[in-house]
């Protein structure tokens, strides 16, 4: 866990508490060495306002992309809540929704905030499957909602390419 609070902060990033839930929900929940993180708004402490509407006619792709990548942040805050001192992650799936304009089509193009990232703080451990979907609305009218899975791996563990991961 340490590792990851590390490189947030060599990023010059500020590692978010992880939000609270606007539902009958929680956060995020662990199975195993699996975290499942519910969906996160771009919210910086609760406020939203900066990422309000839908791209690119009211949030630029640029904007919407900024507000991706501090979805990711929340996503990341929340799944530490439930990891242990020698425990890192690895981010296996991303779920993105962009609430979209009618006949925009670049939803990817405002995901790659978040995804590159992700690369940014765990390396080979940050790439990952991902989905794009454009839709009508999303909660508090903000411009992007994503949702990621995680794989928790003992903080030693290292990439073996082709075989995937192995621990010390």
């Amino acid at each position: 866990m340490d590792q990851i609070v590390k490189k947030v902060q060599e990023l010059g990033l500020t590692l978010p508490k992880c939000p609270a839930p606007l539902a009958a929900y929680v956060p995020a929940t662990r199975n195993g060495e699996t975290i499942y993180v519910s969906g996160q708004l771009p919210s910086i402490n609760g406020d939203f306002s900066a990422f309000c509407g839908s791209v690119p006619t009211e949030v630029s792709v640029e904007k919407a992309a900024e507000g991706a990548a501090i979805c990711l942040m929340n996503n990341v805050a929340a799944a530490l809540t439930l990891l242990e001192e020698d425990e890192t992650l690895r981010l296996v799936q991303m779920q993105g929704f962009v609430q979209s304009a009618a006949g925009f089509h670049e939803q990817p193009a405002v995901l790659n905030g978040a995804s590159e990232l992700a690369v940014k703080i765990f390396g080979e451990n940050g790439k990952h499957a991902r989905t794009a979907v454009g839709v009508s609305n999303l909660p508090k009218n903000v411009a992007v909602e994503i949702s990621c899975t995680f794989q928790v791996l003992k903080a030693e563990a290292k990439f073996n390419g082709r075989y995937g991961w192995i621990e010390g």
